[in-house]
C-alpha cells in the first residue's frame, strides 16, 4: 500500500488542534544580541506601565485630596485611553516610515515629559490634558516593540520574546503599587510622577546608544543573523519582502480584522484591571493605600508567569512539530479558559481569593495577549506590522474609552463591581471565535477582504 504523499513545506497542515509533523532540529546561534534588545523592550514596557498605572494607585490618596468623584476619575482615565488610542494610530504607521530607532526613542521622551508634568497640575482638567499628552506618546510602545520583534527574531520564536517583553507591563504594574507608597509618605504624591519620567529620559538615552538593525549592528554574529533570518522549520517559509501596504487596504484585510477585534474584545478587560483593580479591593474589601500594594503585586506577578509562559507555551508546540495555526491558537484557547473563575471575584468574601481569582485572569490575559500581537507579526510583513499594530492599537482604545465610560456609570448607580467581572469572564472566548471565524487558518498573507 502507497503511503500519503506528505504535503510540501509551502503547504503545511494548518490545524487548530493538531501538530503537524516533527519539526526540523534548531541550532544555537553564536550570539544573543537578540536577547540584549528583548531586554532593553521590557524595559521600556515597564517604565510604560509604571507611568500610565501611578495615578490608578494614587486615586483614593488623589481622590480626597483634589476632592475628585467617579465620574471625575473616569474622565481622566478617558483622556488617557483616547488620545492613547489615536497614539497608537499615528504611531504605528509613522515607525513604519521612520524605523525603531527614532521612532520608539521618541515616543519614550514624550510620555517620560507627560508623567513628569502629570506632577504639576491640580485640577481634573489639568490632569485629564496631561494624561492626554501621556496617552499620545505611549501609543508608540506596542507598535515599535512588536515591530522590533519581528525584525530581531525568525517566526518560531517571536511569541517567545513577545511574552517576555510583555512581562514588562505586569513588572512596572507590580513594581508601582510597591513603590509609589514609599515615595508618596516621604516626598508627596507629585514625586512619583517625576521619578518614574526621570528613568524614561535615560531608558531613551540607552536605546539610542544601543539600538541598530540586526543586519547594522557590529556586535550581530554571521551565526546569529542567518538564525534571525531563517524560515519557520514546521512550514519551509521565510517571511515575505512585502512592500509597505497602503493603510486602509491594510485594515481590511481578513488578518487585520482579526487582529483588531481580538484586541477590541480584550484589552478594555486589561484596562479595567490597571485602572480600577485597586479601587475594587479599597471598596469591596477595604484595603487602604499601605494595604493594597502587595495584593496588586501578587495579582501582576502571577500575569507575569502568563505572559511568558503563554509566549514559551505557543514556542514550545511549535518545536515539536505543530503548525503555527494550531500552537497558536490552542495556546489562546487555554487562556480563554483560565479567564472564566474571575466572575467569582466579587461574590468571594476573601479579599485573598479574589486576588487569586482577578490574578488568574490577568495572567490568562497575558499569555492571551503574547498570542494575539504574534498573530499580527504571523500575518503582516515587517514592513506593516506596526500599522497593524496601531490599527488594533486604536480600536482597542476606543472601545476602552467606552468601557471606562460604563464602569464609572455603573459604579456611580450601584456600587458594585459584578456587572463588569461577568462581562470580563466571557469575553475572550468570544473573541477567540471572532479571529476563528475571520482566519480559519493563520497561514497566507494577502488575504482577501472579507
Amino acid at each position: 500500500m502507497t503511503p500519503a504523499a506528505t504535503p510540501p513545506p509551502d503547504h503545511p497542515v494548518d490545524t487548530f488542534t493538531s501538530p503537524t509533523t516533527d519539526a526540523l532540529p534548531l541550532a544555537r546561534p553564536k550570539g544573543n544580541i537578540r536577547w540584549v534588545i528583548c531586554a532593553l523592550l521590557f524595559f521600556a514596557t515597564t517604565i510604560n506601565y509604571m507611568d500610565r498605572q501611578i495615578i490608578g494607585i494614587l486615586k483614593p490618596t488623589m481622590a480626597k485630596d483634589l476632592h475628585w468623584d467617579d465620574k471625575d476619575y473616569a474622565n481622566i482615565v478617558i483622556a488617557f485611553q483616547l488620545m492613547y488610542a489615536f497614539g497608537q494610530l499615528g504611531a504605528g504607521r509613522l515607525i513604519d516610515y521612520i524605523g525603531v530607532r527614532l521612532g520608539y526613542a521618541l515616543a519614550v521622551v514624550g510620555w517620560s515629559l507627560a508623567a513628569m508634568a502629570t506632577g504639576t497640575v491640580r485640577t481634573v482638567s489639568g490632569f485629564a490634558v496631561a494624561r492626554g499628552a501621556l496617552g499620545i506618546a505611549e501609543g508608540g510602545n506596542f507598535p515599535a516593540a512588536i515591530k522590533t520583534i519581528s525584525e530581531w527574531f525568525p517566526q518560531r520564536d517571536r511569541s517567545y520574546a513577545t511574552g517576555i517583553f510583555n512581562a514588562g507591563s505586569n513588572v512596572g504594574a507590580m513594581v508601582t503599587p510597591l513603590m509609589v507608597p514609599l515615595i508618596v509618605a516621604r516626598f508627596g504624591w507629585q514625586a512619583a510622577f517625576y521619578a518614574t519620567g526621570a528613568v524614561g529620559l535615560l531608558w531613551a538615552v540607552l536605546w539610542l546608544a544601543i539600538y541598530q538593525k540586526p543586519q547594522q549592528h557590529r556586535l550581530v554574529s554571521k551565526e546569529e543573523l542567518v538564525y534571525i533570518e531563517s524560515h519557520d522549520p514546521t512550514t519551509g517559509a521565510a517571511d515575505p519582502e512585502e512592500p509597505r501596504v497602503p493603510l486602509l487596504q491594510l485594515a481590511f484585510r481578513r488578518s487585520t480584522l482579526a487582529y483588531i477585534a481580538g484586541l477590541a474584545m480584550t484589552s478594555p478587560v486589561w484596562w479595567f484591571y490597571l485602572f480600577w483593580g485597586a479601587d475594587f479591593l479599597n471598596r469591596r474589601f477595604g484595603l487602604s493605600l499601605t494595604e493594597v500594594g502587595w495584593p496588586l503585586a501578587t495579582i501582576y506577578l502571577m500575569a507575569d508567569v502568563g505572559s511568558i509562559g503563554g509566549g514559551w507555551m505557543s514556542t514550545h508546540l511549535q518545536k515539536r512539530g505543530w503548525s503555527v495555526n494550531a500552537a497558536r491558537k490552542s495556546t489562546m484557547l487555554v487562556f480563554c479558559l483560565m479567564v472564566v473563575p474571575v466572575y467569582f471575584a466579587t461574590l468571594t468574601n476573601s479579599a485573598w481569593v479574589a486576588v487569586a481569582l482577578v490574578g488568574l485572569a490577568a495572567a490568562a490575559h497575558q499569555g492571551w495577549s503574547a498570542n494575539l500581537y504574534t498573530l499580527a507579526s504571523d500575518t503582516t510583513s515587517k514592513a506593516s506590522v506596526s500599522s497593524v499594530i496601531g490599527l488594533g492599537g486604536f480600536v482597542g482604545g476606543l472601545c476602552a474609552v467606552g468601557t471606562s465610560w460604563a464602569i464609572g456609570d455603573v459604579l456611580k448607580r450601584t456600587n458594585s463591581f459584578y456587572l463588569p467581572f461577568a462581562i470580563a469572564s466571557v469575553m475572550y472566548l468570544l473573541a477567540l471565535l471572532v479571529i476563528q471565524l475571520l482566519v480559519p487558518r493563520i497561514g497566507a498573507r494577502d488575504e482577501p477582504k472579507p
